[in-house]
């Protein structure tokens, strides 16, 4: 048996000392503007392939002297090169744009195969272009809403920022822009995101068999990455809407080394509705306007060094006078992050990223009237360091590590006041504070042509910090003692094992299946009373009250693609379970001046479904339809009898069209279709007079449905013939969301008309609809 293990041995040994295998590894590249391409398909005619990772780095060791590689990605042109190897070779790929300003998106990439070959799945990206071309509410771009229109997602009806995926609420979906989470993601009240366009590189959404890499939410990940800048030439666009500008700048620092990006975008309906409210009015003063600030530098120190400095500042403001009553209220709310990241390449097969993010949310509100002044205050603050090794070791293997490390501060709704020199300081909720850590390692190993196989573990750990002080109740509420911690000592801890795992099997070149199962831990909370996602709603920690939310996911698909790959299609099914779930009690009011935790109730979830997709890549018309069929429950003991009852974003039958032409080179036309079954409501179900009081007795919870959502939105983009003499590039993009003015339901109310002491009394059911057909323009400018 010794003799048999020393021979084997001996043979390994012969092949490390005689197989001659060679690594070649670097950067894909825009060949215009030098910016880096995350996920760019690199593959050779000897079998062999891999994807660019997050900063457009790629590592293949090959052992044959001689191949071909073919890159390529969508929205570029295929780039082949012919190889020579004698040693390790650093080779940077630069590929050419087949889309510009004046261009449809139109995919001329000969093989597009990651939607096969991959073991991730519900991954969907979306380069920014394709986002552009859609139509949009008054003509601004929405990124989010694009996102909502695929398989899977759905949002909150008119009104909403927030994504629901898979039965999961806007809370459980990790939402980062350049590597800082971004806690509210809606501008007015949730009408518009807070992602700039302009801005904007490269858009990923994960719904389903979420890397190890990515922790602390429960449903998806989406992975918004800014433009680097252009390193080559300086280039300024910009565009004016009906409600809002924009202005980018970009250029180069030092050529080939260093370049930056500046982004702005402010709306203007306060100086539109200024002429119509005149000096006399009560209502003088009042306004309402938001603003965002993208910016971005990098400069390259060696050819394995690489700085980027990165930050979002967006604000909204709303302001409300009443000089009748000596009223002025002023309400200002928004996200800032900052985001130093530091790009290492050890060798050729290990490349590293160290990142530190500062992140800040906040919401204020100020009301003063004659001289009583309030204020109210709320927000989050997250410092974190990061780091993510890509190791390439093995021919077959690509091993992704690395570690995360946030530190939380919580600030509930604290109230305070002055009336002339005296300051009111009541009893408000406590500040808390919390660290947040994960460590992660995962493999994508491809065992055999046909099998493949991404398995990773994360451990992650939460533990709630002083300084705080627990107070003890009685039956009825009342505080009768306390236990008091200090700075930095520990009040609670959880942690625990998230074990991710993925398996494709192909069946031919244009057809696989795949299957993953996921365990995630989520440790803060946004828990809300109403519909839809509100700059008042509150980000909570996990306690010793509070729970973390523990999911899991099982999914499985089949993946195939039709006529060269022109076609790709999907069939998803899915099971999630979660548990401790939140929802506030029954007969909850909002109250600032107590801990929302007292309010909370427990209880567990699970969704279930399926997916279709079919997407058009390539050609003059592009597009996709996706089709969503799903059931999401809730069930807790306190809530219902303890019946299940379907979640509020609960969704049967959700059907999205959109598609893309390019009709010449002067226009390209856009169009959607959305269908969604109605939201989940509770009603009231029977009126009484007690005491000659009208009073009603409501539903069990979500009984109701409100009517079906659906419109139709078209766009149509004309570029004017450009003059070679000149720079100045131009595009009229003409819109129309809600093209046959559908009064799709916002909210039902009851309305109460007549008099009891007569019998004339009526109560009517009407609904609230926000937009009627709109149309817009935008001019958009590049040179």
């Amino acid at each position: 048996m010794k003799r048999y293990l020393i021979i084997l041995l001996l043979q390994f040994i012969c092949v490390g000392l005689y197989a001659q295998n060679f690594t070649i590894s670097g950067y894909v590249k825009d060949a215009a503007t030098g910016e880096t391409i995350i996920g760019a398909s690199i593959s050779t005619n000897i079998g062999r392939g891999i994807s660019s990772n997050q900063y457009g780095f790629y590592s293949l060791t090959i052992s044959k002297k001689s191949f071909k590689i073919i890159c390529t990605h969508v929205g570029y042109k295929p780039k082949q090169v012919n190889i020579m190897l004698s040693h390790d070779t650093v080779l940077n790929i630069f590929m050419e744009s087949g889309v510009a300003l004046s261009d449809a998106v139109v995919v001329t990439a000969n093989k597009r195969y990651n939607n096969i070959k991959t073991a991730q799945m519900g991954k969907v990206s979306l380069p920014i272009e394709q986002i552009k071309s859609v139509p949009a509410f008054l003509g601004e771009v929405d990124l989010l809403k694009v996102v909502q229109l695929l398989p899977g997602v759905r949002n909150a009806g008119e009104g909403s920022a927030g994504i629901y995926v898979r039965g999961g609420g806007p809370d459980q979906n990790l939402i980062m822009l350049d590597d800082a989470v971004v806690y509210n993601t809606g501008h007015l009240f949730g009408f518009f995101s807070i992602f700039n366009a302009d801005a904007i590189k490269n858009v990923s959404l994960i719904k389903g068999g979420m890397p190890a890499q990515y922790g602390g939410r429960l449903s998806s990940v989406l992975d918004v990455s800014m433009k680097e800048g252009n390193n080559q030439k300086t280039e300024i666009e910009g565009g004016i809407g009906l409600i809002a500008s924009r202005f980018s700048i970009q250029g180069p620092i030092k050529k080939d080394k260093a370049s930056y990006i500046i982004s702005a975008r402010r709306t203007y309906i306060d100086a539109l509705v200024k002429p119509f409210i005149s000096k006399s009015s009560q209502f003088q003063g009042s306004g309402y306007y938001f603003y965002d600030l993208n910016a971005k530098a990098n400069y390259q120190f060696s050819s394995r060094d690489r700085v980027y400095l990165s930050g979002y500042f967006g604000r909204d403001v709303f302001d409300f006078a009443n000089n009748r009553q000596s009223l002025k209220v002023k309400i200002p709310w928004g996200n800032a992050t900052g985001t130093l990241r530091w790009n290492h390449i050890f060798t050729n097969k290990l490349f590293t990223n160290t990142t530190l993010v500062f992140n800040n949310y906040n919401f204020t509100f100020n009301a003063l009237q004659n001289n009583f002044d309030l204020k109210l205050v709320s927000g989050i603050r997250d410092i974190s360091i990061k780091q993510d090794y890509d190791w390439y070791k093995f021919d077959k293997n690509k091993v992704k590590f690395g570690f995360v490390y946030t530190y939380h501060r919580f600030t509930p709704s604290l109230l305070t006041g002055r009336q002339d020199s005296v300051v009111f300081s009541p009893q408000n909720a406590q500040v808390k504070h919390a660290h947040e850590a994960a460590a992660y390692i995962q493999d994508d190993w491809e065992i055999s042509p046909k099998w493949q196989a991404n398995a990773g573990l994360r451990y992650s750990l939460f533990e709630q910090i002083g300084q705080y002080k627990k107070y003890i109740t009685d039956a009825n509420g009342n505080r009768i003692d306390s236990v008091v911690y200090k700075n930095g000592q520990q009040v609670k801890t959880y942690g625990g094992l998230e074990p991710r795992f993925t398996l494709r099997y192909t069946i031919n070149e244009a057809t696989s299946v795949k299957a993953s199962v996921t365990r995630n831990l989520q440790y803060i909370h946004l828990v809300s009373n109403s519909g839809t996602t509100l700059p008042t709603d509150l980000w909570v920690p996990s306690t010793y009250k509070v729970k973390p939310q523990i999911s899991w996911l099982y999914a499985a698909g089949l993946f195939k693609n039709f006529k060269n790959n022109t076609y790709e299609t999907s069939l998803e099914l899915y099971y999630k379970s979660m548990q401790n779930q939140i929802e506030y009690r029954e007969g909850y009011v909002p109250n600032t001046l107590s801990d929302t935790e007292n309010d909370f109730t427990f209880g567990k979830g699970w969704s279930y479904g399926s997916e279709l997709f079919v997407n058009k890549v390539k050609g003059k018309f592009t597009g996709w339809i996706g089709y969503t069929l799903s059931w999401t429950w809730r069930k807790f003991a306190a809530l219902n009898d303890g019946n299940k009852f379907p979640a509020k974003y609960d969704r049967r039958n959700d059907i999205t069209i959109v598609g893309m032409y390019h009709l010449n080179n002067r226009w390209k036309l856009s169009g959607t279709f959305v269908y969604g079954t109605g939201n989940a409501a509770t009603l009231p179900e029977r009126f009484y007079i007690v005491g000659g009081v009208l009073s009603q007795e409501y539903s069990q919870i979500n009984q109701y449905r409100l009517p079906a959502y659906h419109r139709v939105d078209i766009a149509a983009t004309f570029s004017p013939k450009r003059n070679e003499n000149r720079k100045l590039q131009t595009e009229w993009v003409f819109s129309i969301y809600n093209v046959y003015s559908r009064k799709n339901p916002y909210f039902i109310y009851f309305d109460q008309s007549g008099s009891l002491n007569d019998g004339s009394l009526r109560v009517q059911a009407k609904q609230v609809s926000l937009f009627p057909i709109i149309p817009a323009v935008t001019w958009n400018f590049k040179f």
